[in-house]
C-alpha cells in the first residue's frame, strides 16, 4: 500500500509530462513577419478582402450571363395527355342539305308522294351534331429556338456588364488599400509599444539603482527614511506602468493579427524596427493637382457615373424596335390505344420573325429617361464634390503630418533635456547640494517626456500613413 501511494503520483507526473511534451510539439512555432509580410497575409486571409475578391468572380459570371442573352436560346417541351373524356365540338346539321340536293338532282321520287324529292330538306328539330377531334392518348414533343437579331437594350446591357465588373474590381482594390492601411497602423502601434517598453525598462534600471543607492545611504545615516520611501513609491508606480504597457502590448499584437485575418491566439514576431520607418518631408507629388485620379474612391465614383450614363442609354433604346427570329419543330402522337400511341406521328415545324415596335406606353418611357438624366446629373455632382473633398483631405493630412513631425522633434528634444536634467540632479543630490524631491521630480519629468515622445512618435507614423492614403500613394 505504501508503494502504491508513491507510484500513482509518479505515474501521474509522467503522464502529465508526456502530455505537456506532446502539446509543445503540436504547438505552432511563432512566425516572423515584416510589415509587407503582414500586408500580403491580410490580402489572402482578411475576410473583407476575400469577400471583395469573391464579388469580382461573381461579376465575371454576371458578364457571362448577360452575354448569354444574345446567344441562341433553345428550349424543349414534352407533354402527355390521357383524356378520361375527350372534348367535343358542336356542329350544326350540315349533312341533310347536301343529301337532299343530290337526290333532287337525280330526280329521285318520294314513294309516299310520288313526287321528286325537294332540294330543301323539311324543317326538323334535329339536335346539332357532337364531334370529337381528339384521340384518348396524346403526346407532343417539340423544340423551340429563339435568336435576338436586334435589341438596343441588350447591346447597352452588354457594355454595362463590363462596367459593372469594373466596379467590383475597384471595390476589391479599395478593400486591399483599407486592409493595408489598417495593418500598417496596427504594426506601427506594436513597434511603438515595444519602444515604450524599452524606455520603461531603461528608466526602471536607473530607478532601481537609485533605490538601492538611497537605501544604502539611509542605512549609513546620510539620507532620511522619507527619501527612501519617496523614491520607492515612484519605483512601484513605474513597475505598475510597465505591467500595464505589457498588457496593452499583448492587445496590440492581437489587434494586428485581427487586421491581418490571423487567429489572435497565434504567435508572431515582428522583423521590422522603428528605424526602418522613414519619416521625411515628402509631402506632395511635385505640385500634381490631379492626384485625386489616383484615389480609388474617385475611380469608384467615376465607374458609378458611367453606369448611370449607360442606364440612360438603355432607357433611350426602349424607343427602338426589337427583332428576333424563331424556329419551332414538334411531333404530335395521337391514338385511342396506348400501345399504338407512337405508331404514327404528325410532325410540324415553322420559322418566323418577331418584330416589336413600341408606339405608346402612356408616357412611361419618357419619364424613365428623365429620371435617368437626373441620376446622371447627381452622380456628376457627387464626383465634383468628391474631388473637392479629396483636395481638402489631402491638405488636412499634409498639415497634420507637418505638425506631427514638429511635435515629434520637439518631444525628442524634451526627452533629451529631461534626461540631462535627471543626470545633473542626481549628481547634485549625491554631492549633498540637492534634495531627493528634485530627483523625484526629475524622474517624473523624464517619464512624462518619454510618454509624450511615444505618443508623438505614434501620431507621426499614423499621420504618414494617412498622408500617403490622401495622396493616393497606397496601391
Amino acid at each position: 500500500m505504501k508503494y502504491i501511494t508513491i507510484i500513482i503520483p509518479l505515474l501521474g507526473c509522467i503522464a502529465f509530462s508526456s502530455y505537456a511534451q506532446q502539446a509543445q510539439l503540436n504547438a505552432k512555432p511563432p512566425l516572423s513577419f515584416t510589415l509587407q509580410d503582414c500586408i500580403n497575409y491580410a490580402y489572402e486571409h482578411q475576410d473583407t478582402v476575400k469577400n471583395a475578391n469573391l464579388d469580382v468572380k461573381s461579376a465575371e459570371y454576371k458578364v457571362r450571363e448577360t452575354t448569354g442573352i444574345g446567344l441562341p436560346q433553345i428550349s424543349g417541351t414534352a407533354s402527355f395527355q390521357d383524356y378520361l373524356k375527350t372534348p367535343s365540338i358542336i356542329f350544326p346539321d350540315f349533312i341533310s342539305g347536301p343529301v337532299y340536293g343530290i337526290l333532287n338532282g337525280q330526280h329521285v321520287v318520294d314513294s309516299l308522294t310520288n313526287k321528286v324529292i325537294s332540294a330543301t330538306p323539311p324543317k326538323s328539330n334535329a339536335p346539332p351534331q357532337s364531334v370529337s377531334l381528339y384521340q384518348k392518348y396524346n403526346t407532343n414533343l417539340g423544340v423551340t429556338l429563339n435568336q435576338i437579331i436586334f435589341d438596343g437594350s441588350y447591346l447597352v446591357g452588354l457594355k454595362a456588364s463590363k462596367t459593372y465588373k469594373q466596379l467590383y474590381e475597384r471595390s476589391y482594390v479599395r478593400s486591399k488599400i483599407d486592409a493595408k492601411v489598417n495593418v500598417t497602423k496596427a504594426y506601427y502601434q506594436v513597434l511603438v509599444s515595444n519602444e515604450q517598453l524599452r524606455l520603461l525598462d531603461v528608466d526602471l534600471n536607473q530607478l532601481k539603482q537609485q533605490v538601492d543607492q538611497t537605501e544604502a545611504q539611509n542605512q549609513q545615516g546620510f539620507v532620511e527614511k522619507i527619501d527612501v520611501e519617496r523614491i520607492r513609491v515612484q519605483y512601484n508606480n513605474l513597475i505598475t506602468t510597465r505591467e500595464n504597457t505589457i498588457n496593452l502590448l499583448v492587445l496590440n499584437y492581437e489587434m494586428l493579427k485581427f487586421q491581418m485575418g490571423m487567429p489572435v491566439n497565434d504567435e508572431i514576431i515582428l522583423k521590422d524596427k522603428l528605424e526602418d520607418v522613414g519619416l521625411n518631408n515628402n509631402i506632395t507629388d511635385g505640385g500634381d493637382t490631379s492626384f485625386y485620379h489616383k484615389r480609388i474612391e474617385y475611380n469608384l465614383f467615376e465607374t458609378n457615373l458611367e453606369l448611370n450614363r449607360l442606364d440612360l442609354q438603355r432607357k433611350k433604346t426602349q424607343y427602338l424596335p426589337t427583332l428576333s427570329a424563331v424556329f419551332n419543330a414538334a411531333d404530335l402522337f395521337q391514338n385511342n390505344s396506348i400501345s399504338q400511341l407512337y405508331s404514327l406521328n404528325y410532325p410540324s415545324s415553322y420559322v418566323g420573325l418577331n418584330l416589336n415596335i413600341p408606339i405608346f406606353s402612356g408616357g412611361q418611357r419618357i419619364n424613365q429617361v428623365r429620371e435617368s438624366k437626373i441620376n446622371v446629373e447627381k452622380s456628376q455632382n457627387d464626383l465634383d464634390n468628391l474631388k473637392n473633398a479629396i483636395t481638402l483631405q489631402a491638405n488636412a493630412a499634409r498639415i497634420t503630418y507637418l505638425n506631427s513631425l514638429k511635435s515629434l522633434e520637439n518631444q525628442k528634444q524634451n526627452q533629451q533635456l529631461a534626461q540631462e536634467v535627471l543626470r545633473v540632479t542626481k549628481i547634485k543630490y549625491q554631492q549633498g547640494v540637492g534634495s531627493s524631491i528634485e530627483v523625484t521630480q526629475a524622474e517624473t519629468d523624464l517619464e512624462t517626456a518619454n510618454n509624450k515622445y511615444i505618443q508623438s512618435l505614434y501620431d507621426a507614423l499614423v499621420s504618414k500613413v494617412d498622408l500617403d492614403k490622401a495622396y493616393g500613394r497606397i496601391n
